[in-house]
């Protein structure tokens, strides 16, 4: 289970992309539109898994669910991880977290998958892994439905002018000089997946949509190119719920796990997976932002967002120290410039 809000509280943000849908028909009147591509937020696409021979479920019921799961290299079995209604379910949701945690890497310096699960991201450069995360359950799982709808009204075509950029949300990106494989992979594809949608529409540079963390990917694929791309390629970067300075609430996740308010889930059968989420310790608070005020009060000290190894340590995920220190801070503490586009 992912630590943003994405899946929760989807409806009050309606209004928000209903006006942003707008703000873009506006800013492209006169001149055609231009390609928009989507960067969903943390959870805020569907993600695919397989379980291989490696996989060691951790009960019975964890090798017997899902039934379509299957085993082996050679047959599909991929079956949908986020979002599936049985994580709701108590005894199923710690099949979920073994299945979505990571596994911090020392020798490689970097995350990968837990063994024996392999997973994907269906639909790349469409929206269609956007709109519901659930299409079974479009009423409680609607996330970009409204806006690509509204978007689709006023001449928006999925796969010709609009495109999505959905991505594997539980890893992140890193400091320079350490590897981050699944992360700069995904920038890659980003970047062509810009270049493709420009190209299509006659030269056109795109606007680039983000939502929560991927406004994180959003600007360091603007950072990591030269000017003379992002001038060719794209025409504005649209930020919605940015966390730039990362999120206080990342502090509750790590310490007591985070069930998105769903009462039927203990957040200790998640917590270990989230504490695991590359991502999750990118969206940490950021002194720079945060400052030394406390963010965490306890009886016998108080922690700000410049004691996070601290209270990393403290909470008893020391293992988290290393990556945090080397990776996310050189990366954060600085801060990135407005990307003039």
């Amino acid at each position: 289970m992912t630590s943003s809000r994405t899946a929760q509280g989807l409806r009050p943000r309606l209004p928000l992309l209903l006006s942003m849908a707008l703000l873009l028909h506006a800013c492209c009147a006169g001149g055609g539109l231009h390609p928009l591509v989507i960067v969903p937020g943390n959870g805020g696409n569907q993600l695919e898994a397989r379980l291989t021979e490696e996989y060691t479920p951790s009960s019975l019921l964890c090798s017997l669910w899902p039934p379509r799961a299957g085993r082996g290299r050679g047959g599909e079995g991929w079956f949908r991880l986020w979002f599936d209604p049985s994580v709701l379910v108590s005894p199923l949701t710690k099949c979920f977290a073994e299945r979505m945690t990571l596994r911090y890497r020392p020798e490689l310096d970097d995350y990968r998958n837990a063994p024996g699960v392999a997973t994907r991201v269906p639909y790349f450069g469409s929206t269609l892994g956007l709109l519901y995360l659930d299409p079974h359950l479009r009423h409680i799982t609607e996330y970009m439905a409204t806006l690509v709808r509204s978007l689709e009204d006023i001449g928006y075509e999925d796969g010709a002018t609009l495109f999505g950029a959905p991505y594997d949300f539980r890893y992140g990106l890193a400091a320079e000089g350490h590897p981050c494989k699944v992360g700069s992979d995904y920038l890659r594809d980003l970047a062509v997946l810009v270049e493709r949608a420009s190209a299509a529409n006659g030269g056109k540079p795109a606007i680039l949509l983000c939502h929560s963390l991927g406004c994180l990917f959003a600007l360091h694929l603007l950072h990591r190119n030269p000017p003379s791309w992002r001038r060719d390629h794209v025409r504005h970067l649209v930020a919605l719920s940015p966390p730039w300075g990362g999120t206080v609430l990342e502090m509750l996740t790590f310490a007591s796990g985070s069930t998105l308010g769903v009462p039927a889930v203990d957040p200790l059968l998640v917590r270990g997976e989230q504490r695991s989420s590359e991502s999750n310790m990118w969206l940490l608070p950021s002194p720079r932002t945060f400052g030394g005020r406390p963010l965490v009060v306890t009886p016998g000290r108080n922690y700000s967002a410049g004691e996070v190894a601290e209270f990393l340590q403290d909470i008893g995920f020391g293992e988290g120290v290393v990556p945090y220190e080397t990776r996310v801070m050189p990366m954060v503490a600085g801060g990135l410039p407005a990307p003039e586009v």
